[in-house]
């Protein structure tokens, strides 16, 4: 497996986010060309207090979020627009962390109420997202989220899902 699921929040294992993370986080990696055996990826389940929490911890903004990710390498672009470079190459025995994403449920849900998007689809979308920091990709300056949303909605559409960024 991938991803390591911790569920915090039992509503999250209704979801399905077991298989939508592992799902997910393949495809992104696949798309990128990178090996999906030897490395993990821990995905924390749960709510919006705890993400909350983790939110003004890391990044002093004390509120809800949809995901957050901490990679384990630093592997920005040095270039705006440009792709980062791949992680390490892992060893299949080893388990190698790409790093940790945690995901809010309440957030989610109102995101993907008030966008009329399917549950499912919004949250496989959150996970790609958060699978893409963790490989260095960021939205911070425009020809970076550029590029990411732009892999986003090419990683989804190989997944069946329609673009996350078109109504």
């Amino acid at each position: 497996m991938l991803t390591d699921i911790v569920i915090e929040d039992p509503r999250w294992q209704d979801a399905g986010l077991a298989e939508l993370a592992e799902t997910a986080a393949i495809a992104a990696l696949t798309h990128l060309a990178l090996p999906v055996d030897g490395y993990e990826i821990a995905v924390l389940a749960c709510d919006d207090a705890q993400i909350a929490t983790l939110n003004a911890e890391f990044r002093k903004k004390p509120t809800p979020t949809n995901v957050l990710s901490w990679p384990s390498y630093d592997l920005a672009a040095p270039d705006e627009g440009g792709a980062p470079e791949p992680p390490p190459a892992a060893d299949p025995r080893m388990g190698e962390g790409l790093g940790d994403i945690a995901i809010a449920y309440e957030t989610c849900l109102r995101e993907a109420s008030d966008a009329a998007k399917p549950f499912d689809h919004h949250v496989t979308h959150l996970i790609v997202h958060g699978v893409l920091h963790l490989l260095g990709y960021d939205h911070v300056r425009d020809g970076d989220a550029t590029l990411m949303e732009r892999l986003e909605t090419e990683i989804l559409g190989k997944m069946g899902l329609p673009d996350p960024y078109r109504s």
